[in-house]
């Protein structure tokens, strides 16, 4: 049976991920999945995977891998993924993560991962501009310090498997959208 396209988006907080990820979904048709929506859609299913998430989510620690895997396996079983593709947000994160995806998709996929590129300086003066109580230089700095650790070997393993686009994520949304289209429809 004809599967749809299985995509990935990464970049910097703060580079526009979001909003174009919801720009994506809508012009391809395919589910686009964030890691928090796949965790909050767990924990009031009440599957197995989502009370454990939720239990480690009221401690307050972070969801490790073998229950965020768990769960993304979960979700990518549906039919709605199958047909239509899906559009993954914020996994996989790790080396760990792109691995167990590999082999939920049986070495079908992922088809193209984006990496909405926009430089640090940028996304920096992005968040402070949002203005919310936690986007302290401090703390963006930090943020983007563990982000740059755990993506670069992440931007590596999809390049050594061909399907790395890096987009340029300066100018309008439409101009963004426009490039990432393009990398899409390259498919």
């Amino acid at each position: 049976m004809e599967r749809g396209p299985i995509l990935v988006i990464l970049g910097r907080q703060g580079s526009g991920k979001g909003t174009q990820a919801a720009l994506i979904a809508r012009r391809y048709g395919v589910v686009h999945i964030s890691t928090g929506d796949m965790l909050r859609a767990a924990v009031a299913a009440g599957t197995e995977l989502g009370q454990r998430a939720k239990a480690v989510m009221d401690a307050g620690d972070l969801v490790g891998d073998d229950i965020m895997i768990g769960i993304v396996g979960e979700r990518l079983a549906g039919d709605d993924i199958r047909v239509g593709g899906v559009l993954l947000d914020g996994f996989p994160r790790t080396t760990a993560q792109a691995d167990a995806l590999a082999e939920i998709l049986e070495g079908e996929g992922p088809d193209l991962a984006v990496n909405l590129d926009v430089p640090q300086g940028e996304v920096t003066q992005r968040m402070l501009d949002r203005g919310r109580a936690d986007d302290t230089e401090e703390a963006i700095a930090r943020r983007l310090e563990l982000y740059e650790a755990e993506t670069a070997p992440l931007l590596a393993w999809f390049e050594e498997r061909g399907c790395l686009r890096v987009v340029d994520g300066m100018g309008s949304e439409e101009e963004v959208f426009n490039r990432l289209a393009q990398a899409i429809s390259s498919l």
